[in-house]
């Protein structure tokens, strides 16, 4: 129960802190569900932002994970980011991977994992980035995906 109320707090902060304040076009984020493993949990978050270059629209995707530490010792921690786009077949393209030090009982982040800027073809196409992690040694966890649409016209 715990660990749940401090991925939720954790997932409100990281979604607090993505949020630009001024810019009228600004990102949507998205954050997913926690998932953990051997101690450790995170949360997967997405962000994306609609600009134009002459006519031609694009969008800036960033993933981002919160990270948090429940054992008693401080451990590394890897994860992974893959991003996928709806309507571009079934593949999920790795967008970046990483590895930092998360402290004994603590939480670290929002860390930006990679960014992707694409072309916005399709209005309205539902972008999923997924991100996962493992205590350096351990079993990666499951998925935390989250998923945003923002190439609206």
């Amino acid at each position: 129960m715990r660990l749940r109320q401090t991925a939720a707090l954790t997932a409100a902060t990281a979604l607090a802190v993505l949020i630009p304040t001024a810019d009228a076009h600004a990102a949507a984020v998205a954050c997913g569900g926690s998932v953990s493993t051997q101690g450790v949990a995170a949360n997967g978050c997405i962000s994306a932002e609609k600009f134009k270059e002459g006519k031609i629209f694009f969008r800036d995707i960033k993933a981002h994970t919160v990270i948090t530490n429940t054992r008693a010792r401080a451990s590394y921690v890897e994860y992974e980011a893959f991003l996928h786009v709806a309507g571009d077949g079934d593949d999920w393209m790795k967008m970046g991977s990483g590895r930092t030090l998360v402290q004994r009982r603590s939480t670290v982040g929002p860390i930006e994992i990679a960014s992707s800027t694409r072309v916005c073809f399709v209005v309205n196409a539902k972008i999923t980035v997924r991100v996962h992690v493992r205590p350096a040694g351990g079993a990666w966890s499951n998925w935390s995906s989250a998923a945003t649409s923002q190439c609206q016209t």
